[in-house]
């Protein structure tokens, strides 16, 4: 894989909600998506991001593989392929598909600036591709260099100081609209990723009344727990949804939890704020027709420039000096991924030729002298390999590696080698 990293995606820059909660995808959806692209495509080193922010399909190919991928997205979502084509925009230039990768595992592409979401979404995205065997070398080497790279801006930085995630935003907008409610009681309901950091970040909160509901009670019941929080069944979220002020909702579901219907059946004497962080939306938006309901879902959760969110911002600029390295180092190790079979195919010839000798030579040897004859004759062998591999690896610094190698098969044969390690 030499230069030919893409991504082909959409994000809440320039996607609508409405768009991007039809084109989400779960660990089912991208497991199937990725069974797709290997069987229908050549793309390798896959990785696919699916968050409530973007939809990103990141591969390695020659060739631009968009089209099939967007076929694979248009059939597991049972979506028109022309009516999703427009939203989905390419980036087929090798190194800044990398950089634009390194920029949203960071955070610096969030929504809300270094989103410590991001890091866990990436990681799991990684997971699933390795689950599916569609990370090669390539994905591994860029993936963990993502992750050092990462620990460099938590360690060197201020970027990922204080709670300026989606989660935190959302509780700060919940703290902001009951400013003026007498002891104010808020429901969070389902506990995912983004629900558990929003009790995480609720605790020592000002609100009287902090209740928790999840399908898995069990999930509930650790949570309350740890945050001291109290549990409501979840054949009783109607009850619950009647006594709180303030509902946050991140359930995962293809349709609409809290419906209109649901909603104009509850008892509403001043307000009642329903705070939707799911994609797909769980909250529908028809529920702010009946009076005193108010929606907020997560395109509406801005930046707020707490101090937080402003060291964040002021890092920025060391962030990006540390992936601007990282790339550099990840760049010179892809170049020398060049070269590679190269140096392996040149060992091969040589200890070919060297097993020859030896067993011309050892017929008459006793077991001390075959022992001398086969260490003396490795050392040779590893100063001889030396010098080439140290050109080698210069001249892919200075972009003359195919010269190179093409010297080197000339005078060495290495065509019939095979680039797998002889023991």
């Amino acid at each position: 894989m030499q230069e030919s990293f893409k991504v082909l995606g959409l994000s809440f820059k320039d996607t609508p909600i409405n768009i991007r909660e039809r084109l989400a995808l779960d660990e089912a959806h991208v497991k199937q998506l990725l069974r797709y692209i290997s069987e229908y495509s050549t793309a390798s080193d896959v990785l696919i991001l699916s968050t409530c922010n973007r939809t990103e399909i990141y591969y390695a190919c020659d060739s631009n593989q968009g089209l099939v991928i967007l076929q694979g997205i248009a059939m597991i979502k049972g979506l028109d392929l022309a009516t999703i084509q427009a939203y989905f925009k390419s980036e087929n230039n090798h190194h800044e598909a990398v950089k634009h990768l390194f920029r949203v595992a960071m955070g610096l592409d969030a929504q809300v600036v270094g989103d410590l979401q991001i890091s866990n979404q990436v990681k799991r995205a990684y997971q699933w591709s390795a689950d599916e065997n569609m990370a090669g070398p390539f994905l591994h080497r860029l993936m963990h260099t993502i992750f050092f790279t990462n620990k460099r801006v938590v360690q060197e930085t201020a970027f990922r100081d204080g709670a300026a995630s989606v989660s935190y935003a959302a509780k700060e907008l919940a703290e902001d609209i009951t400013k003026d409610i007498k002891d104010p009681k808020i429901l969070i309901l389902g506990l995912g990723e983004i629900g558990k950091d929003v009790c995480r970040n609720l605790v020592d909160s000002k609100f009287a009344e902090v209740n928790i509901t999840n399908r898995t009670e069990a999930k509930a019941a650790e949570l309350a727990q740890e945050c001291n929080f109290n549990v409501v069944p979840f054949n009783e979220v109607f009850q619950a949804i009647q006594n709180a002020d303030v509902i946050v909702s991140s359930v995962a579901a293809d349709d609409p939890f809290i419906t209109k219907a649901l909603v104009s059946k509850l008892e509403i004497l001043s307000f009642k704020f329903f705070i939707d962080l799911s994609v797909p939306r769980s909250v529908e938006m028809e529920i702010e027709e009946i009076p005193g309901a108010l929606v907020y879902n997560i395109d509406n959760i801005q930046s707020k420039t707490s101090e937080a969110l402003q060291k964040r911002i002021d890092a920025i600029p060391e962030v990006e000096n540390i992936i601007s390295e990282a790339i550099v180092d990840f760049n010179n190790w892809s170049k020398e991924m060049m070269v590679s079979p190269t140096i392996k195919k040149l060992k091969n010839a040589l200890e070919d030729i060297r097993k020859e000798e030896m067993a011309r030579y050892l017929k008459n040897a006793d077991a001390k002298e075959a022992k001398v004859i086969d260490k003396v004759t490795k050392s040779m062998m590893q100063k001889i390999m030396k010098l080439p591999v140290l050109q080698l690896k210069a001249a892919c610094q200075r972009g003359e590696a195919e010269t190179l190698i093409d010297v080197l098969n000339d005078l060495f044969d290495l065509q019939k080698q095979s680039p797998e390690i002889k023991k």
